[in-house]
């Protein structure tokens, strides 16, 4: 129990995983939203071309935690796209609109 006590003092925790948890699930879609005091996280597997999809998972955090979550996946992708190339996104090659608000003919 000290051990315990000790790991906490310092920060560190030990986590373990059950064998359900470990297997993980895909998740192709994300859904957020939040209240003022909770992010809620809607992990979702769709089907290309069918109507319906299913949540595969649900993670509610504090807004303290979903800010250090943000946190880490920048970090982590920085540190992926440093070794494997960045990641195009296809909404980021979509062309722009007219500059003109004006129709051009």
């Amino acid at each position: 129990m000290a051990n315990n006590n000790e790991q906490q003092k310092q920060g560190q925790v030990q986590v373990n995983m059950t064998p359900e948890v470990e297997k993980g699930v895909y998740s192709n879609l994300t859904i957020m939203g939040f209240t003022p005091t909770e992010f809620i996280m809607d992990f979702v597997f769709h089907h290309p071309g069918m109507p319906r999809a299913n949540v595969q998972s649900r993670v509610v955090m504090s807004p303290v935690q979903a800010k250090r979550l943000m946190r880490l996946l920048e970090q982590n992708m920085a540190n992926y796209e440093k070794n494997n190339g960045v990641i195009a996104l296809p909404e980021d090659n979509k062309p722009m609109g007219p500059i003109s608000p004006f129709k051009v003919n």
